[in-house]
């Protein structure tokens, strides 16, 4: 499912969806808004790229970011609920990972996380999915696949509702 199929999906269940992004900073949000007519469903976008704002903006968890950090799959989805929550969305969509070319520091329960590792997730009315994924090459197509990763989840959220 392409950009344009989820964007008339939403429209068509008259949904709307907000994105908060760490890893791939406001990319997902400009895909689905380069579609004619994105505006009828796309609330907006949150970048909180450093550790702090995931807390501060979105409501993560402080002592999963301590134990865990970052990147970690119940991060993403805390992510991607509170984003719906503060922009008030039906459909929240969360990136975070690590775009190298160095491992990003793991918290005290995780080690470093290799480049091109990462987590995506999607909250909506039927609940959460999250979904790891693994990318290689320069930072650009690390964060490429993560857009791709979180395009492909929320395309199967969608189809689940």
């Amino acid at each position: 499912m392409t950009a344009a199929d989820i964007i008339e999906r939403l429209v068509a269940d008259g949904h709307t969806v907000a994105t908060a992004e760490s890893l791939t900073g406001g990319l997902v949000c400009a895909a689905l808004t380069e579609v004619p007519g994105a505006s009828a469903c796309v609330r907006g976008g949150v970048v909180a790229y450093a550790v702090a704002l995931k807390h501060e903006l979105l409501g993560v968890e402080a002592d999963l970011l301590e134990r865990r950090g970052a990147i970690d799959p119940d991060v993403a989805l805390q992510m991607a609920r509170g984003v719906r929550e503060v922009l008030g969305a039906d459909v929240g969509v969360a990136t975070t990972g690590s775009a190298g070319p160095d491992p990003a520091p793991g918290g005290t329960e995780a080690g470093p996380v290799p480049p091109g590792s990462g987590f995506v997730a999607v909250v909506g009315p039927a609940g959460g999915l999250v979904r790891g994924f693994q990318a290689s090459g320069d930072r650009a197509r690390v964060r490429s696949a993560a857009v791709d990763s979180a395009l492909d989840l929320l395309a199967e959220a969608l189809g689940s509702d």
